[in-house]
């Protein structure tokens, strides 16, 4: 495959300068819940969450343990749930799992003109079962069997079998999570992931939306690939998988 730099590709957000936006990606979850994601929102004045089925993210306005004890009245016992960003002293009933720190990366360079060597599908609820089935094979735990209304959803198929996706998670005012980046074992190798980043990327640049997204510090493959893509690490942020165990 043969790869050069494009000239026509959209100018990226004049957000991309903007300290006041990218601010708001120190709690990403926060400030989807409470602009272009507020129709999947549940809680509080200081704690947001999604919709169970949607997304297993919660939010809280204030890093408080005080807010914590609150989100506990939307949550299920033995639910198990994430928050991203600063994590306050746990109050009893709230268990730490795990810690998973991600790079946080924003687009902030040209796309390059990749060749498009397959036909990019528009995915919908009619595939919500091959989605749920591909991302949890290779991603399992943060996509839930509704999270496909978030926002756009692209996928790759090989002899009418979902081989690879990507798509829009936590979405901003002019901002946009790339994510659920995935592709089967069986496929990898083949471009599909670069193929499909860059279909989503311009779309949200041609929409005035900048594209970010999150990936494990300890991924270091991929972060190689987004870097080629354009993208820049912001911030190393942390994703805490937390347990409701009331």
């Amino acid at each position: 495959m043969k790869y050069r730099f494009a000239l026509s590709v959209p100018a990226l957000s004049c957000g991309m300068h903007n300290s006041d936006l990218f601010h708001k990606l120190d709690n990403p979850a926060w400030w989807a819940l409470n602009s272009r994601q507020q129709s999947f929102s549940i809680g509080d004045k200081g704690v947001k969450r999604y919709q169970r089925r949607i997304l297993p993210f919660t939010a809280l306005e204030k890093a408080r343990t005080e807010n914590l004890i609150t989100l506990a009245e939307w949550l299920e016992p033995g639910e198990i749930f994430y928050l991203i960003g600063e994590l306050p002293p746990l109050p009893r009933g709230i268990q730490l799992l795990k810690e998973l720190p991600c790079a946080q990366m924003i687009l902030q360079k040209p796309l390059p003109d990749i060749e498009m060597i397959v036909n990019i599908s528009k995915l919908s609820a009619i595939h919500k079962e091959e989605m749920f089935r591909l991302i949890n094979k290779v991603q399992p735990g943060y996509y839930e069997p509704e999270t496909y209304q978030l926002g756009n959803y692209a996928g790759i198929w090989q002899n009418d079998q979902l081989v690879a996706i990507a798509g829009e998670r936590m979405r901003l005012e002019q901002l946009t999570e790339i994510s659920a980046i995935c592709t089967d074992p069986a496929f990898t190798g083949r471009g599909y992931a670069q193929q499909l980043i860059v279909h989503l990327c311009k779309t949200n640049l041609e929409q005035g939306n900048t594209p970010f997204l999150h990936v494990l510090q300890t991924n270091e493959r991929a972060i190689r690939l987004y870097e080629y893509l354009g993208f820049v690490t912001r911030r190393v942020i942390s994703f805490w998988q937390l347990h409701f165990t009331v």
